[in-house]
């Protein structure tokens, strides 16, 4: 008897929580932003109990991935769908040139969901970083391209790289407000720098699905690999 009341109680509990989920997704219960699943992530909001929900979802739907990049501060322009040669296909991408607190060192384009994680981590790992450890903020990020229509690695017998969509990008080093510059150089280093450049590695494995860095292979010694493909690889 008291297991079939158990059992009654959750399948209750089941369908009123559907219920609940129903009735804030169709508006009807209004909750914070932080606490609702069906919107898009705030990529300045502090990180809260649903934010990777929230990150998955919204770079997985266009609708939301759309409204998340509008508001994330950063300053692009559409850019026309293509398909190239060898299976290379431009859809739905904008050209980044810069955010609401840093310039890149030159522009580039990017996937929507690849464009909502760079904001993503710009704010919530990147410029962190660089104020506990400097006290100033991050003004340039400097990095090699996002678009390559090519396989992974160069290999002719590899699939296509997230590359060959504006789905990666390659970063190579930051410039703080002051001036200073900080490279892969310093990755193995004992100091701030390449504390510095952990925290970014770290962060940058939260905000992207795939992160590759010096300890990866000699492919990867001058630049961090990132981008929103279907593998999740933090090396």
């Amino acid at each position: 008897m008291t297991s079939r009341i158990v059992s009654v109680v959750l399948l209750l509990a089941f369908f009123a929580a559907m219920a609940f989920g129903y009735l804030v997704q169709v508006g009807r219960v209004a909750v914070p932003d932080r606490y609702n699943p069906f919107t898009p992530i705030d990529v300045h909001a502090p990180p809260g109990p649903l934010t990777t929900l929230k990150m998955w979802r919204t770079t997985h739907d266009a609708t939301l991935c759309a409204a998340a990049l509008e508001q994330s501060g950063l300053v692009y322009r559409p850019v026309a769908d293509t398909s190239g040669p060898g299976g290379c296909v431009l859809k739905d991408v904008v050209r980044i040139t810069q955010s609401d607190s840093l310039r890149f060192s030159s522009p580039f384009m990017a996937t929507c969901p690849l464009a909502v994680g760079i904001a993503f981590f710009e704010h919530q790992y990147l410029q962190p970083a660089a104020a506990e450890l400097y006290g100033e903020r991050v003004s340039h990020v400097e990095h090699v391209g996002s678009y390559a229509c090519r396989n992974v690695n160069h290999q002719q017998d590899t699939a296509l790289s997230q590359h060959a969509s504006a789905n990666a990008i390659d970063l190579t080093g930051f410039v703080l407000a002051g001036g200073k510059r900080i490279t892969l150089d310093g990755w193995d280093d004992a100091s701030r720098d390449g504390a510095f450049l952990h925290r970014v590695h770290e962060g940058a494995c939260h905000a992207f699905r795939t992160m590759l860095g010096p300890d990866y292979n000699a492919l990867h010694k001058t630049h961090f690999h990132v981008d929103m493909g279907p593998y999740s690889i933090c090396r």
